[in-house]
């Protein structure tokens, strides 16, 4: 299969701390155009994983393949600027912004940002700041917040401060989204608005998403294939219902007291 088909590809990457291993000689692949879920047991280097690809981490060994280029260890706000962005199981919103604002903070290189320019450049300024608001407001009304535009951030509640963590990643054109338990602490009709997001993202703007997810239904409404971690490695990969029928997951997770189709970490 072509390598062009690959958005991401992981190749026996490593990461110790002191004499453990979070992740061990870890391969994978995350297909262009998909939305690829990873689940694991505690402990199993979801999380770890996620940490060294969007380099918030240093490697201990291997590479990471981001369209074709190497990647391995580069800074996050070098791969945000390459439409690899992440988010955290805590949305980081500036809470004393409006909705409006926190998206119009994401686009990096914004001409006003320096401040000769606000001299020599004001007419360059406006007109830029115009085309961010523009798009700020088309991202908003696709998220449902556009009621919210003017609300301040800090109002918001969890799963609304989720969409809009969602929201700015559509401030940059991402190519691929990491989600980190996009789920957590969000109640059940928000967490359907964000799978409602995700997917159209998916399908309409061709978006790729890997996600770490604890929900196993919202894992199976989403996600094909499906990665399983164990150990810090891959153990399985899969449809969901391949993944809830593999003798190997099920004694992974019962040999820690956990039910497949329940949560996971």
């Amino acid at each position: 299969m072509s390598s062009d088909l690959n958005i991401l590809k992981i190749e026996n990457i490593s990461k110790y701390f002191g004499g453990l291993a979070a992740v061990s000689n870890c391969s994978l692949t995350i297909k262009r155009g998909t939305i690829t879920g990873i689940i694991g047991p505690n402990g199993s280097g979801k999380t770890t994983l996620f940490n060294l690809i969007a380099g918030n981490l240093k490697t201990s060994e291997g590479n990471v393949f981001f369209n074709n280029e190497n990647i391995t260890d580069t800074p996050s706000h070098e791969l945000f600027s390459k439409g690899l962005l992440r988010t955290f199981q805590i949305a980081h919103e500036f809470s004393n912004l409006t909705v409006l604002e926190n998206l119009m903070m994401v686009p990096g290189n914004q001409t006003g940002e320096i401040l000769l320019n606000a001299f020599m450049k004001p007419k360059l300024i406006k007109i830029e700041e115009e085309q961010i608001r523009g798009k700020a407001y088309d991202v908003a009304e696709f998220l449902n917040l556009k009621h919210l535009a003017n609300e301040r951030a800090g109002n918001l509640s969890g799963g609304q401060k989720k969409l809009l963590e969602l929201g700015r990643t559509m401030m940059v054109d991402a190519k691929l989204v990491l989600l980190d338990e996009v789920g957590a602490g969000v109640n059940r009709t928000l967490l359907k608005d964000l799978g409602t997001a995700i997917l159209r993202l998916n399908k309409e703007k061709n978006y790729t998403f890997c996600m770490i997810e604890h929900d196993m239904e919202f894992i199976s409404r989403m996600c094909d294939p499906v990665i399983v971690m164990s150990e810090g490695s891959v153990l399985f990969e899969g449809t969901s219902d391949e993944v809830k029928k593999n003798e190997q997951v099920i004694e992974s997770y019962l040999g820690r007291g956990k039910k497949i189709n329940g949560e996971t970490d």
